[in-house]
């Protein structure tokens, strides 16, 4: 789909979503690292307050990495091969606190499934995981109600995905 008024492609929702799967993967290993370090320096004291410590340290830790890569290039790894970038209007490079409020308003993939789990109480896993599912799919949905096909995120932030042509060979 072309849009007209950035005149920049649009990449496609299917494509957005398999690059979405593939940054889990490199963040998943990101991650990683981060609990590594933090159960190094918390000595992996297992009570509630380290427990809050670390999903605390991972929210950070990944959006360092987002907002990071945002507004240093436009793309991390997974954008990159997927060609792929993040802009604000007219082209710009998307600023820190632009980057910040994207990371945040993101997590409507799966914010609202987490309140609703705490509200209702459900625990098991796979429930957790169905809520999740309905929630990243209900999202998903939201490019449909733009005529740029931008997910309700970008929308809000006032950024946008576009894609970028494959480099020449020479």
């Amino acid at each position: 789909m072309q849009n007209t008024e950035q005149g920049s492609n649009v990449p496609t929702v299917r494509r957005r979503i398999i690059s979405m799967v593939y940054e889990a993967f490199l963040l998943l290993a990101v991650d990683m690292l981060a609990v590594a370090l933090y159960l190094l320096v918390t000595g992996n004291r297992q009570a509630p307050v380290y427990q809050h410590g670390l999903k605390f340290v991972l929210f950070l830790v990944t959006a360092a990495y987002f907002v990071h890569f945002w507004t240093d290039s436009g793309h991390t790894l997974a954008m990159k091969t997927w060609r792929m970038k993040l802009v604000m209007d007219g082209q710009r490079r998307v600023p820190f606190g632009i980057a910040v409020i994207r990371y945040l308003l993101a997590w409507g993939w799966f914010l609202p499934a987490l309140v609703t789990c705490w509200a209702f109480g459900i625990k098991s896993k796979g429930e957790v995981c169905a809520a999740i599912a309905v929630g990243i799919v209900a999202w998903a949905l939201t490019a449909f109600l733009d005529k740029d096909r931008q997910f309700l995120h970008d929308k809000l932030a006032g950024t946008r995905l576009v894609s970028v042509p494959k480099a020449s060979a020479k």
